[in-house]
């Protein structure tokens, strides 16, 4: 009972994201993991010369990731120099049809690689001079005002570097028909995430943000959305099998790939989520198409002989706009770095449930990656990293760097909890932030240990060595490469960057009583002292029924201890049945908006908050007039604390009133 609220919505964390079922479309982060060996490089790397030698490399990895995985059915396409080098499919689009995957014709949705092409139509209006990066977005918004309590404004280009200040949102992203789905005009007021910090200080990933540049988007160009990607990008780049549709039209909806997730030994089909946020997550494309995309980007814009965007504006676009260090990898106009084998590449990661998919540019090279499936994977991680290791293998390490020097206690002024920066903040799915923890222990000679917190991460989860290089930039070990520290306005470290990730991500440090073992002390002292007025509260009538006594002023305060054991009950009611609700119902549907059920549950703690009141005048009473045995008085008062406190703790967590 004591960690019910928290152990039972392992679907929600924020970095959902091995085997999650919350189906956001967010960027794929997964548990550390113990580096696999390197792969031999090929004969004639460096470089990829040979698309045969590519496509039995490819069918080698995708067949036993596909198979370790359980992933029914991928595809990839590679680019170079402008032309497309090797394309395929593999597995199953329908895995009961037995329809295979074909790479010019199977559609896969592709989530969060949308928010490239709602970057590119962005900067085609900045290109016409109707659209300022540097402009605060409020001077675009006429129906509604993004709330931002910093005197910074919040910046069009923020948007696309993630920096603007906001948080995620994870209630209510979804519909479960076309006909139920809300237009940006019209979802946006309502729940666009407020700015939760300065603008342009630190990164923290967000859909909304993206889903807001789609409207700006629509607002400034007076067309529909998916109407204006498919007239000014889709179409010069000869994407005809690709779309924003939801569901895509006739046409192309017999050739989309299920999405699945495989449970109990079998491949199980997810159901049709209609986004909200459709700029951020909602396209549907091929892997021939994609490489289309790709092409115009490595060729500053253009596509044989169309052009989407000017040269200028292209190398705008994969320019790094924000980096938390110098020798950490950032982020460009929604094309994010990604730092391997000393090369810098370029793009972004999608995942929704049933689906994932990445897309990388090694502009340098002229090579571009799409890969995609159709259930949740981490397949295009392990795979690029041994592309890289194949083709583009590191033949001299550099120059092993001294280490410096610190002292224990400059050691320990890094250690502590951080949690992810990108967590839901303003609604009850805040209870999933404990599951985006770390813990920075001090090592041994003069290191960091990274780990994961094993109460949510079975398994035996490797941890992270961190060796200082500089005061604020410390090396990792398994990998080489780096986690930079930063400090708040007090001089105190407060922030870790890139700790566990190869891509731009930032933690920030935890105060102790917002740890995880101190919050489940906390409802765990409460869940039992409730437990215990619910249990003697029935009691007292006996025993006074059984001892014959007659009705006194001393018994009138019977009341007290009925309103005790209502006040255990509703809020044990709560603690227990809002999780079961959500398990019984299916936590990722959440994404629909708050089963009736559960509003209801929302509904006790504000009861037993207005009891409570009653339970410290009832204590104030039977101290004041000696009512009651010594114990009694203890025990009442007991239950008052645990009652007084079980307030702010449901505050902190957004679960005391309507908070979605």
């Amino acid at each position: 009972m004591i960690g019910i609220l928290f152990v039972s919505l392992p679907a929600l964390p924020g970095w959902t994201q091995d085997t999650p079922n919350f189906p956001l479309s967010e960027p794929q982060q997964q548990q550390p993991i113990t580096p696999e060996p390197p792969v031999p490089p090929s004969p004639t790397a460096p470089g990829l010369n040979d698309a045969q030698e590519l496509e039995a490399f490819t069918d080698k990895i995708l067949n036993e990731e596909m198979s370790k995985s359980h992933i029914p059915g991928a595809v990839i396409s590679v680019v170079k120099d402008g032309k497309l080098f090797f394309a395929k499919g593999y597995g199953y689009a329908n895995v009961e049809k037995k329809i295979p995957v074909v790479v010019d014709q199977t559609l896969f949705r592709v989530a969060s690689l949308s928010k490239l092409f709602t970057a590119t139509a962005a900067m085609q209006l900045y290109e016409r001079g109707k659209l300022d990066l540097d402009a605060s977005v409020n001077k675009y918004l006429t129906d509604f005002q993004l709330e931002n309590p910093y005197p910074e404004p919040a910046k069009v280009a923020q948007l696309m570097t993630h920096t603007n200040g906001t948080t995620k949102r994870r209630i209510g992203l979804a519909a479960r028909s076309e006909a139920e789905m809300i237009p940006l005009g019209d979802y946006l007021p309502k729940y666009m995430p407020p700015i939760v910090r300065p603008p342009g200080k630190l990164y923290s990933y967000s859909s909304h943000s993206t889903a807001l540049l789609g409207y700006l988007v629509e607002k400034i160009s007076g067309i529909p959305f998916v109407e204006y990607i498919n007239k000014n990008i889709l179409q010069p780049l000869k994407m005809n099998r690709s779309t924003f549709l939801q569901p895509p039209p006739p046409a192309l909806a017999n050739d989309l790939a299920v999405g699945y997730q495989y449970q109990n030994g079998s491949f199980k089909p997810v159901p049709y989520l209609y986004l909200n946020i459709a700029p951020a997550a909602a396209m549907s494309t091929t892997a021939t198409d994609m490489a289309h995309f790709m092409i115009a980007h490595l060729q500053l814009g253009r596509y044989e002989n169309s052009r989407i965007l000017e040269e200028d504006t292209v190398r705008l676009m994969h320019k790094q706009h924000f980096t938390h260090h110098p020798k950490l990898p950032g982020t460009g106009y929604s094309f994010r770095e990604r730092l391997e084998n000393n090369i810098r590449m370029i793009g972004h990661l999608g995942s929704l449930r049933g689906y994932s998919s990445s897309l990388t540019l090694m502009p340098e090279q002229n090579l571009g990656i799409f890969v995609a499936t159709n259930s949740f994977s981490g397949v295009h991680g392990k795979f690029l990293t041994k592309f890289l290791d194949y083709y583009f293998p590191v033949t001299e390490k550099p120059a092993p760097v001294k280490p410096l020097a610190l002292t224990e206690a400059q050691l320990e002024s890094f250690t502590g909890t951080y949690r992810d920066l990108e967590y839901p903040r303003h609604t009850f799915a805040k209870v999933t932030a404990p599951f985006e923890h770390i813990n920075i222990n001090k090592g041994d000679n003069g290191t960091l240990l990274v780990s994961t917190p094993g109460l949510f991460f079975l398994g035996n989860a490797p941890k992270l060595r961190l060796v200082p290089m500089e005061p604020l930039l410390f090396k990792r070990v398994n990998d080489d490469a780096y986690t930079a520290f930063g400090k708040d306005s007090t001089g105190n470290i407060a922030f870790a960057f890139n700790p566990l990730w190869s891509k731009i991500g930032a933690f920030e440090r935890v105060p102790w009583y917002e740890t995880i073992w101190v919050q489940l002390g906390i409802v765990g002292f409460c869940a039992i002292v409730f437990l215990s007025a619910v249990i003697v509260y029935p009691i007292h009538p006996l025993i006074r029924y059984l001892r014959r006594k007659r009705f006194t002023s001393q018994q009138q305060l019977n009341n007290g201890w009925v309103i005790a054991g209502l006040v255990g009950t509703l809020n044990l009611v709560f603690l227990i049945g809002l999780p079961v609700s959500l398990w019984l119902i299916g936590v990722w549907k959440l994404v629909y908006g708050v089963p009736g059920v559960v509003v209801a549950l929302l509904c006790l703690p504000l009861v037993t908050t207005i009891l409570s009141l009653g339970l410290l005048i009832f204590t104030a009473l039977a101290w004041f007039n000696n009512y009651w045995s010594l114990i009694g008085r203890m025990h009442y008062s007991l239950i008052t604390l645990a009652a007084l406190i079980f307030i702010p703790w449901l505050a902190y967590w957004n679960l005391l009133g309507f908070r979605f």
